[in-house]
């Protein structure tokens, strides 16, 4: 099959050029009109396609649901957002709820599914803050343990790639250090770590943070916290909320200006009610929630933050086109610096012969007209 296109996103810039796919991969890449296209969309811009590393649910599943066909729902849906991979993220629950979602995912993954592919899980506490703990389940936060977090590893098949925990209470950083070694991503988040914690957090291998300005100690001239952090140390990933709701347009514009082109991760932090109709209500970690008119999730009854229904799409949008970062640094947010963090940037994140042909065509507007995984048109 040759796609091709004259705004192919290629080393950075868009060429007219027209790509190759077979048996998912892509195989060769020609100029524009070499050969004759299967799909020719013109104008239309090609991109790799979008990686989320931090989204709870969408179509009224949660990962903590631990629902088999619920996940296969999700992955087979999600490429409507340009979405072609994903860590599906669970919530700080008790044991058995966490445990069985872990199995659920490494089940799934086991037995197959269609669409967006599972990278592996994002595991977002249980420990954690309780201070910032956002909308975290208070009851379930727990002290961070190597033997536990074996045990939830184990239940995952080794499918936890990524976790999001507070480094101040990590023990002599017993299990940053156990995650570094085993491959895991350590990212700092739901934290109340002082400027000085977050440096021994990374001296100890720490290599991301978890929704940057949210869940985490502010900034201050005098007490950079975290998002000093953030700021400072610029070959450190940090993912970031780009709903405009989570974080002001001027913070999204200053945090890419001190992150560069290579560190920002855009993540939708989504929630089971994304695509879901108006009203309606939903629970995070055993908790009710509800849906405001901004699309923001809040703690029922309070104006806590619980997460957002951000499509991916959009978020390149609101980047772009009102908080103004630069379209490459835009860009590799949501493709080859998210796939860089989890170590598959040798088969994803670009459009590369010899990578996965992950896909996705967007309008002028940013709306899909297309997404392909490894090389399946998905719409």
């Amino acid at each position: 099959m040759i796609i091709q296109s004259k705004q192919v996103w290629i080393a950075g810039q868009f060429l007219a050029m027209q790509l190759e796919v077979n048996d998912g991969k892509i195989t060769d890449i020609l100029p524009y009109g070499t050969k004759e296209a299967d799909e020719d969309y013109g104008e239309k811009r090609i991109l790799p396609g979008f990686i989320d590393v931090h989204t709870h649910g969408a179509y009224g599943f949660d990962t903590n649901d631990a629902e088999p066909e619920g996940l296969r729902d999700w992955m087979k849906r999600i490429p409507e957002e340009g979405v072609t991979a994903i860590l599906p993220t669970t919530v700080t629950q008790m044991p058995e709820v966490l445990t069985e979602a872990l199995r659920n995912v490494a089940a799934v993954v086991k037995e197959g599914y269609e669409g967006a592919e599972i990278l592996g899980v994002h595991f977002e506490g249980p420990y954690l803050d309780m201070e910032y703990k956002g909308a975290q389940p208070p009851e379930a936060i727990a002290t961070a343990a190597v033997e536990q977090f074996k045990m939830y590893q184990e239940a995952a098949e080794g499918l936890i790639k990524y976790i999001t925990m507070a480094p101040e209470h990590d023990r002599n950083f017993a299990l940053t250090r156990h995650c570094r070694e085993t491959g895991v991503v350590v990212s700092m988040g739901h934290s109340s770590a002082t400027y000085e914690q977050a440096m021994l957090g990374i001296a100890y291998g720490a290599t991301s943070m978890t929704h940057v300005y949210n869940g985490m100690t502010p900034y201050h001239h005098r007490k950079p916290g975290l998002v000093g952090a953030a700021f400072r140390v610029r070959d450190i990933y940090g993912e970031i909320i780009c709903d405009g709701c989570h974080s002001h347009l001027a913070a999204l514009n200053n945090y890419f200006q001190a992150k560069g082109r290579d560190y920002g991760i855009m993540v939708s932090d989504s929630l089971r009610a994304k695509h879901c109709p108006p009203g309606g209500s939903y629970q995070l970690g055993g908790h009710d929630i509800e849906i405001g008119e901004d699309g923001l999730a809040r703690l029922k009854g309070t104006d806590t933050i619980a997460g957002s229904t951000l499509n991916m799409n959009k978020g390149l949008k609101i980047l772009v086109e009102k908080a103004l970062v630069p379209l490459d640094a835009a860009i590799n947010s949501c493709t080859l610096n998210p796939a860089r963090c989890l170590g598959v940037d040798d088969r994803k994140g670009k459009l590369v012969v010899g990578y996965d042909a992950d896909i996705v065509v967007l309008e002028d507007n940013y709306d899909v007209v297309q997404t392909y995984c490894r090389g399946k048109k998905m719409l």
